[in-house]
């Protein structure tokens, strides 16, 4: 069991996604606050930091980090969209300080896809140069995709030519769209409804799973994906009782996140794996809980499957006192749902 930590040291990037969660605020880190949050981090008994943004590599204060961190004991990731690692010898730089571990976004293999998502000419082909650098590097590399309209037809064809051209990855990670407070709300376009992404994205993880390699799914109720329930992220964090931290540079602030809940509608309340699943994000305001539905096979293999035994007795009680939970700031009220379901679907 692993507790990562995230920090964002910037929320600039040159990129302009078109669902951008985490758009520029003008805020920066400083050296002494980067240090304090990784001392921090170090101090909670967490085992990695992943740096993140914005567009981390933007940040001066990438290479400092990056020292920081391994000099605390702290294993490095980044989460980028490659455009900077597309230079060979500031990878090597990165690499050097300390960077043990990428995520790069790509959410589409068509060229003209991934371009007109991020906003940006030329993002594709600088990514692919960021990839083709990977086995020199020494390093992880995993795939972060952002599900989106644009993409959502897609998602099995984006991971077989993943594989195909780099074998080498062998990690893969979906993102449902967070679409509040963001960029998402001036470009709505871009937002899914779920069915339009659930048989590409059943595709793509059945491939992965044939070919060996392990993948995430986040902001996906479990009835979106139940042959593969066992890979979404937060499934995994109830049943391995994980927790993370995440520093915004925005008016969230440092949040500590122990409780992993979205919204749950009325066919959760019937739904055999409601304890293990987090439920709908943004339900009754972007998303529609008309699109959930109940799953009535037991939990018990999902339960094994993430933890790759049989559970204790004790966890098995306290997975099952989660049943019927709703959470305290994600769960719509009543009056919310109610005008929600009032609308056409």
């Amino acid at each position: 069991m692993a507790n990562l930590a995230y920090l964002q040291l910037t929320r600039g990037c040159l990129q302009n996604c078109r669902f951008c969660s985490n758009p520029p605020t003008g805020l920066e880190l400083t050296t002494s606050e980067m240090q304090r949050h990784i001392d921090h981090f170090v101090d909670m008994g967490y085992d990695g930091v992943i740096l993140t943004g914005g567009e981390p590599s933007a940040s001066p204060l990438l290479f400092p980090a990056l020292e920081y961190a391994a000099k605390r004991g702290l294993f490095s990731r980044m989460i980028t969209n490659g455009q900077h690692l597309a230079d060979a010898s500031f990878f090597r730089q990165a690499v050097d300080a300390g960077l043990s571990h990428i995520h790069v976004s790509l959410h589409s293999y068509r060229p003209e896809v991934h371009d007109f998502i991020t906003q940006y000419a030329g993002a594709w082909k600088a990514l692919v140069t960021c990839l083709e650098h990977v086995p020199k590097m020494g390093v992880a590399c995993d795939i972060n995709t952002v599900i989106n309209t644009y993409n959502s037809d897609h998602l099995h064809e984006n991971v077989i030519w993943i594989t195909d051209r780099f074998p080498f990855i062998r990690h893969f990670v979906w993102n449902n769209m967070d679409p509040d407070g963001n960029r998402a709300e001036i470009n709505p376009d871009c937002i899914p409804r779920h069915y339009e992404f659930q048989v590409s994205l059943e595709l793509a993880m059945e491939y992965l799973d044939a070919t060996g390699r392990t993948f995430r799914a986040e902001r996906v109720p479990l009835c979106s994906m139940p042959r593969f329930a066992w890979a979404s992220t937060e499934t995994r964090k109830i049943i391995k009782e994980e927790e993370r931290c995440i520093r915004f540079l925005d008016t969230k602030g440092f949040v500590r996140q122990l409780e992993f809940l979205h919204g749950k509608g009325d066919a959760c309340s019937v739904c055999r794996w409601d304890a293990i699943c987090a439920g709908m994000f943004s339900m009754a305001r972007t998303y529609d809980e008309r699109e959930l539905s109940p799953i009535f096979e037991a939990p018990d293999g999902v339960i094994e499957r993430v933890l790759g035994r049989a559970p204790a007795p004790e966890l098995v009680e306290r997975l099952k006192a989660r049943a019927g939970r709703r959470s305290q700031t994600e769960q719509p009220s009543e009056e919310a749902r109610s005008l929600a379901l009032s609308q056409p679907f």
